[in-house]
């Protein structure tokens, strides 16, 4: 029963990944913790092993989107290479730092930042190319703080690195592309720190590996590959627009959830 869930939330994630170009770990990670609860996990590892398990998720699922980009030209590699370094260091900063908050306070964080992102979403705030692509530096620091924030919150980086491409004057294809890419270091990273950390923690429940649970791992990963081409599809039927406001406001009740 619980492995049909996760085969649904992937389906879930991946369709709305496809549908609105946002990461599924926006969706994994909530629903995730809920699951975990239902399953009478520990609530002090739920949010952590939600944490773990997404980034795990999206180390498969980027690699397909990295393919699809790349085959478009829509990926920079120029930009991407000396962003990795910078996002390498701060996922791990990120994943240990996750570690050393406690799950109530992590569930806290992680629904201010859904609230925040559905706020975005509603009101279609975006930022308007302002400035140029800086240097390896520059990209390194930016690759840190994106990587840092993306790991405690589980998610790929895009709803980060895409507004920062965009506001250096990235084309938006290529600035999705480019994130895309971006995302496969950030889950490497942080899922790779998730097993460090949560190495033999007493509290968690059988067939994890440190913070990532095995089970919702499989089935996440064998359906949302598929439903993100679904979603791909779905884009170009449906009125995107108006589905997104709609999902913003279900993230609203979400954070809000969360928060409570």
């Amino acid at each position: 029963m619980l492995f049909a869930l996760y085969l649904g939330l992937g389906a879930l994630a991946g369709t709305l990944a496809g549908l609105f170009g946002i990461g599924g770990g926006l969706v994994i990670v909530p629903v995730l913790i809920f699951s975990f609860g239902l399953q009478g996990i520990d609530p002090d590892v739920a949010a952590h092993l939600a944490v773990g398990t997404s980034l795990a998720t999206i180390v498969f699922t980027s690699i397909s989107s990295i393919r699809s980009h790349h085959v478009k030209q829509g990926v920079r590699w120029e930009i991407f290479r000396p962003m990795t370094a910078g996002i390498v260091i701060g996922a791990m900063l990120g994943a240990w730092t996750a570690s050393l908050l406690s799950g109530t306070s992590l569930e806290l964080i992680i629904g201010v930042f859904v609230i925040l992102v559905a706020l975005k979403m509603l009101l279609e705030v975006n930022p308007r190319p302002g400035r140029d692509v800086p240097g390896a530096v520059g990209l390194g620091g930016a690759g840190a703080g994106i990587g840092w924030a993306s790991a405690i919150f589980g998610i790929g980086g895009g709803t980060l690195t895409v507004p920062f491409l965009s506001w250096c004057n990235v084309r938006m294809q290529q600035a999705v592309g480019t994130s895309a890419a971006c995302g496969l270091p950030i889950a490497v990273a942080g899922a790779l720190t998730n097993i460090a950390t949560g190495w033999q923690q007493p509290q968690l429940p059988e067939f994890s590996v440190g913070f990532i649970y095995l089970p919702a791992l499989v089935g996440i990963v064998l359906t949302s590959v598929f439903f993100a081409r679904f979603g791909a599809e779905l884009a170009h039927r449906l009125d995107a627009r108006v589905l997104k406001k709609i999902f913003a406001l279900v993230l609203i009740i979400v954070g809000i959830r969360f928060l409570l």
